[in-house]
């Protein structure tokens, strides 16, 4: 079991919270309240669960200002009051940086007995193999 400090459980649930607006505004069409409110509650509770400091290091690190520029260009897109341009630039960024990750969630989700089996199918396999390529480090 993982010990969560007080200020990285908050951060879990304001993150959980994000997740919840973001994808509850996208459902009620693109939303701009909905999807705001969900994006200052991801990245303040990204903040609280690795710290202030990890954060900003993670974001602005040198190879990945693209990324970063697209994914807080989205946010301020959204903000403004475009929300459908201000998500696809999100998905686009969120992608960008994430991306180093995603061989360790397909490792992971083949190993969850349903959804593993799902990802193994011919058809889907060769998809969910390219996309936990990765030739890029974290």
């Amino acid at each position: 079991m993982i010990s969560l400090t007080d200020s990285q459980k908050i951060g879990m649930g304001l993150t959980g919270f994000g997740v919840f607006f973001l994808f509850f505004g996208m459902i009620l069409f693109f939303d701009k309240a909905l999807l705001a409110i969900g994006n200052i509650l991801f990245v303040a509770g990204l903040a609280f669960v690795i710290g202030l400091e990890r954060t900003f290091r993670f974001f602005f690190q040198k190879h990945k200002m693209k990324a970063t520029s697209f994914f807080l260009g989205g946010v301020l897109v959204v903000l403004i009051g475009w929300p459908i341009i201000g998500v696809v630039l999100e998905v686009y960024g969120f992608f960008l940086l994430f991306r180093g990750f995603f061989p360790v969630v397909v490792g992971f989700i083949r190993r969850i007995p349903v959804l593993g089996s799902i990802l193994n199918l011919p058809f889907i396999s060769a998809y969910v193999d390219k996309a936990g390529e990765s030739n890029t480090m974290v």
